[in-house]
């Protein structure tokens, strides 16, 4: 015989989808598909079509801005605080940014259709997904005055502060390639900046792996962005801190 709790869905561990009230999350979650985000996959490219939103449960995204000469720098950071495909909120079926998973995870998958008649419905999803998106623009703010005129120390100390907030634990995958396109700067000047860190025993890195050994130290020696981006993620959101 089944126990009650059998018929009760799984909780969501989206940030968004977790604030929804009952009745909306309930008539949105037959539409919902669980996906897996398998470590460095290309979501989608940039300028490429996009089918869908992804709300993260788990693992982190980076969107990657690409020049002519084919250079990528990070632009913007996404974990269970949000969803991957902006633009389609907007009505907008193309992104000037890649999304790449840095953090392997899990997310709910949301068709193009589907999220339009989501947001016609649920006067409290349209307002969810707005406040996501200027709480990304105050992120992508912050990001390019961080990376234009901070130290690179600070900047490495922030950008790890933000993958911590999102990887759900201490140590993830990390490479000397991604910490250079990230920061945008050459692979030398990174593997100083992380090893000045390491030296101080706020991170320990090697092998292709990051572990976040001191958080307090680590958000001593960032910059005021990280805190910045933080504020105004409570703002947006009230006093929950992006969930972890």
């Amino acid at each position: 015989m089944a126990t009650p709790d059998q018929h009760e869905p799984a909780p969501v561990r989206n940030g968004l989808l977790a604030a929804l009230p009952t009745g909306d999350l309930a008539r949105l979650r037959p539409r919902l598909q669980r996906v897996e985000l398998p470590f460095d996959k290309t979501l989608y490219p940039a300028d490429g079509p996009l089918a869908a939103v992804l709300f993260v449960e788990d693992g982190m995204v980076s969107l990657l801005a690409t020049l002519e000469g084919g250079e990528q720098v990070e632009v913007g950071i996404i974990g269970r605080e949000g969803l991957v495909g902006l633009p389609l909120v907007f009505g907008d079926d193309r992104s000037l940014t890649e999304a790449r998973v840095q953090v392997e995870g899990a997310a709910l998958r949301l068709g193009a259709a589907a999220l339009r008649a989501a947001m016609d419905e649920s006067a409290a999803l349209r307002n969810l997904l707005l406040r996501h998106a200027l709480a990304l623009q105050a992120q992508v703010t912050m990001t390019a005055a961080c990376n234009a005129r901070h130290p690179i120390e600070q900047r490495l100390a922030r950008w790890l502060l933000t993958a911590h907030d999102r990887a759900g634990a201490d140590e993830f995958a990390m490479t000397h390639e991604f910490m250079s396109m990230m920061l945008g700067v050459r692979r030398p000047g990174v593997s100083l900046a992380a090893g000045v860190l390491q030296k101080a025993g706020l991170i320990r890195y090697a092998r292709g792996r990051m572990a976040v050994t001191d958080r307090p130290g680590l958000e001593a020696a960032s910059c005021e962005c990280y805190h910045a981006v933080r504020r105004e993620f409570s703002r947006l959101f009230g006093d929950a801190p992006p969930p972890k």
